[in-house]
């Protein structure tokens, strides 16, 4: 049977790579992009056929930053697939992005330049919006919105003598000391991305333990220092290209510089190719490029304790009942108002 592949934030940079890696190992797949401009992913789905021209590619409009959105989406899914092998969650924002000038420069000189580099470690912050569900918006959009995403996907995802994947993009951004069980959604620091990225990390843990027995299984890579619109909105476009030369330079000498999208998917390609079984569910999967641009994948152990990945799963699930309860509001609401209405006529 061809498998079936969900992949959020397809439109560009890892999610695009990964989709043009899929086809070159398995063009038989079944591929759905989703994502939130549909311009842009008819853009990347006429890319793919160009070189995929017998591809099976959907499309699927997903805003994961909106709870309406995820729910009309997962509808969706279910009417079209009767069961999904693949579900990568890597759409992802960084708003607002604003670099420590000071910082950088201090630690450009520095025996720390390459882990601020590959981290931004002390060096990126990001101003951060409630969004329309009254939830901040990098929280909703890095985790909570793919954590309802999954939840909603279940019944395709968890069925009786299969086996399913759900993979996260995470990032070496991602720290423990930007993130707080009592603040999960970050309203009071400065530093969303990283707390978003490092609660996905435990999110994926909880996952294996509430869901490994129903054939579910949980990982989440790091794609390296990637090039891509994200990277591109931290710092002004003509700073990128005088400090590329460096970058390439600097990579002799760490393996964490992918640069291209290309090479930063290569840990998502490869999760393709390993038995779910066979992964360590508390190891990160970094994507490597060495100094002469050979890519491959390494795990590595994450800074996480159960019984921090369990608190984060029982708040998420108390936000989710909370956001399902503000939408029937809604959705009463409006139906008695169209009743008002035609009983006014």
């Amino acid at each position: 049977m061809e498998k079936v592949i969900l992949v959020t934030g397809a439109n560009s940079g890892i999610g695009l790579a990964l989709c043009e890696r899929l086809l070159c190992e398995d063009a038989g797949l079944q591929l759905c992009l989703a994502c939130r401009n549909m311009q842009r992913a008819e853009a990347a789905r006429s890319a793919l056929l160009t070189s995929h021209p017998d591809a099976h590619i959907d499309l699927l409009h997903l805003d994961v930053g909106s709870v309406r959105s995820v729910l009309c989406a997962a509808h969706e899914v279910k009417a079209r697939y009767n069961r999904l092998d693949y579900l990568y969650l890597n759409a992802g924002i960084m708003p607002n992005p604003q670099i420590d000038v000071k910082a950088f420069f201090k630690g450009l000189f520095s025996s720390n330049a390459v882990n601020m580099f590959a981290t931004a470690e002390g060096l990126l912050t990001q101003q951060d919006r409630v969004n329309k569900d009254g939830l901040q918006e990098v929280f909703a959009t890095n985790l909570f919105g793919h954590f309802m995403l999954v939840r909603e996907l279940e019944p395709v995802l968890c069925q009786a003598g299969q086996t399913s994947r759900v993979v996260w993009t995470s990032s070496s951004n991602a720290r423990r000391s930007a993130f707080s069980l009592d603040d999960v959604q970050h309203r009071r620091g400065t530093e969303p991305y990283a707390s978003s990225k490092y609660a996905s990390d435990l999110l994926s843990l909880a996952l294996n333990r509430h869901n490994n027995s129903q054939g579910l299984y949980s990982s989440v890579i790091c794609p390296g220092l990637v090039m891509t619109n994200l990277t591109y909105g931290i710092l002004p476009s003509f700073f990128w290209t005088l400090i590329m030369p460096i970058m390439y330079l600097i990579r002799i000498f760490t393996n964490t510089f992918t640069l291209t999208p290309y090479n930063g998917a290569g840990a998502l390609h490869s999760l393709f190719l390993q038995k779910p079984e066979s992964l360590d569910p508390r190891a990160k999967y970094h994507s490597l490029t060495s100094g002469m641009g050979s890519n491959y994948t390494q795990p590595r152990q994450m800074d996480m304790d159960d019984d921090m990945s369990e608190a984060l799963y029982v708040k998420l699930l108390e936000i989710e009942k909370a956001m399902r309860k503000r939408l029937k509001e809604e959705d009463d609401d409006k139906q008695a108002y169209k009743k008002y209405l035609h009983q006014t006529e």
